[in-house]
């Protein structure tokens, strides 16, 4: 059977990939040290989902804990599988722009450098095989924030006849502008992928992603907005908006659907192509919106404080223009809605949880 790698298999959109191809028949391979337990602390831990994954799907998945950034380990790897590995899905990262600040080094090492190890060792032991890499729509730094926005009840929105209208294509540019450090990090990875595609004719694409959220989300304060909006929604604990009246706008896309629509580039795979994928207009909310949803979910209200200073070089308004990826492959189809997602989510936290005491989540034993 052909092998997939994936990196940052134990994390949202990696263990939706291994649930995805596991059960199409292929072999996994999946790469986790659960450094997100490092980015953000215990509760973040997705050493919970790496046991589901390995409990469920037997020898069908292996399980590797190797940091990406190890290029003697991760070159073994891929000389051990070589030409077996049809496809690699590289998720693994640190992703939030508030904690890159307060450690550059780990931040680029682990997004730019991490991913360089993996492009290289594809060239080298499977130049054939797919690489798919999930970027971020903070390649384009803060240049949606001078949209021409108009502020709404509950939202801020771009003006109606405004070329961005169904949301922001591959044209916008990703130059001056301010993107954290995060975001140029995943600059340089996106840039690199897209360069092992163009250059030397690798079968590669970044996937520029909104906001990825779904049930396996192991949301914190700084990664996950709907899966931590959610945790704080049931338990009790206090949630902080940060700026722009929590009207900023977000379109969220289920990590099945974004991982469907990886099957279908990797069915028909393309050079060096990049796509925006997220909810688009299908999908998308502002923060008084998702809260108000949550709070219609759960049957409480959400505790929450309000902070004037909004997070450096977020966006106001981001709704991702899926239309070039559609164009590409128009049998790829959502599956879920912005409602259905957040059902799901809820759905998923209360089944790991026999319950909540005094907001303190306590864990199922199985966990």
């Amino acid at each position: 059977m052909p092998t997939v790698l994936i990196t940052g298999s134990s994390g949202l959109i990696g263990s939706e990939s291994v649930h995805f191809f596991a059960q199409n028949g292929f072999n996994v391979v999946g790469i986790d040290n659960n450094m997100r337990a490092v980015f953000f602390g215990e509760p973040a831990s997705t050493g919970w989902n790496r046991r589901i994954l390995e409990d469920k799907y037997g020898d069908s998945y292996r399980h590797y804990d190797i940091d990406i950034r190890d290029r003697f380990a991760i070159e073994n790897l891929f000389q051990e599988y070589s030409s077996d590995i049809c496809l690699i899905i590289h998720t693994a990262a640190q992703p939030s722009h508030d904690w890159a600040a307060k450690d550059p080094h780990t931040d680029f090492t682990v997004n730019a450098n991490g991913t360089l190890v993996l492009l290289e060792a594809t060239r080298q032991y499977c130049p054939d095989a797919t690489f798919i890499f999930t970027s971020t729509n903070k390649v384009y730094g803060d240049t949606p924030n001078y949209l021409p926005l108009e502020e709404l009840e509950t939202r801020w929105e771009i003006e109606p006849n405004h070329q961005y209208r169904e949301g922001i294509d591959e044209s916008m540019t990703i130059d001056n502008s301010k993107h954290s450090l995060f975001g140029a990090s995943k600059v340089a990875a996106d840039i690199l992928v897209q360069e092992y595609g163009r250059y030397f004719g690798m079968r590669t694409v970044t996937f520029r992603g909104g906001c990825l959220t779904g049930p396996n989300h192991s949301g914190a304060q700084l990664h996950g907005f709907l899966a931590y909006l959610m945790k704080c929604t049931i338990t009790g604990d206090i949630y902080t908006i940060f700026g722009y009246q929590g009207k900023q706008v977000r379109d969220n896309i289920h990590s099945y659907d974004l991982v469907n629509a990886f099957y279908h580039f990797y069915q028909n795979p393309r050079r060096g192509e990049v796509y925006n994928m997220g909810g688009s207009r299908h999908s998308n909310c502002s923060m008084l919106e998702a809260i108000s949803i949550c709070e219609d979910i759960v049957g409480k209200k959400l505790q929450y404080t309000y902070s004037k200073q909004n997070r450096s070089g977020d966006h106001i308004w981001y709704i991702s223009d899926v239309r070039k990826f559609r164009f590409h492959y128009p049998t790829w189809e959502y599956k879920y809605n912005l409602r259905q997602i957040l059902e799901e989510i809820y759905n998923a936290q209360t089944s790991r949880n026999t319950g909540y005491e005094e907001g303190v989540f306590l864990k199922l034993s199985r966990y």
